[in-house]
């Protein structure tokens, strides 16, 4: 049931929760820390802790999250503050945000991708230095 492997090793501290292959829940979930996904869910995912989506995983939500990290499959739109990687083997259909996107060798991602700093400089502001 516990796979020791890097890809699910949680910060030191940080209480990991697993949903297991078989296991479906519909609807809306929120949580603090951090999420393994083998399982399938359906709705929404809200958090400012991790999602780890594993190979066997299979998500058809709107992600807000910190950190997201794809192994499996996601239909729907993913909004990280911190960082989306995508695996290898992973297969993402939707919109994603975050300030780090990372896209291995071998992921599949449908969508478009939006990358801003936390502390953007304005388009107006942006103009004025150039001169415009």
């Amino acid at each position: 049931m516990f796979n020791k492997s890097k890809e699910n090793t949680a910060p030191q501290g940080e209480v990991m929760t697993f949903l297991e292959k078989g296991a479906h829940f519909k609807g809306s979930l929120s949580y603090e820390g951090t999420v393994r996904v083998d399982g399938e869910i359906e709705g929404e995912i809200m958090t400012q802790g991790t999602l780890i989506v594993g190979e066997r995983g299979i998500i058809n939500a709107e992600i807000s999250a910190g950190t997201v990290i794809v192994g499996g499959r996601i239909n729907g739109n993913i909004h990280a503050t911190q960082k989306i990687q995508l695996l290898p083997k992973s297969m993402v259909t939707g919109s994603l945000a975050s300030p780090c996107l990372i896209i291995e060798d071998g992921a599949l991602f449908n969508g478009i991708s939006e990358m801003k700093r936390a502390m953007e400089p304005s388009y107006q502001s942006e103009r004025s230095l150039l001169g415009g």
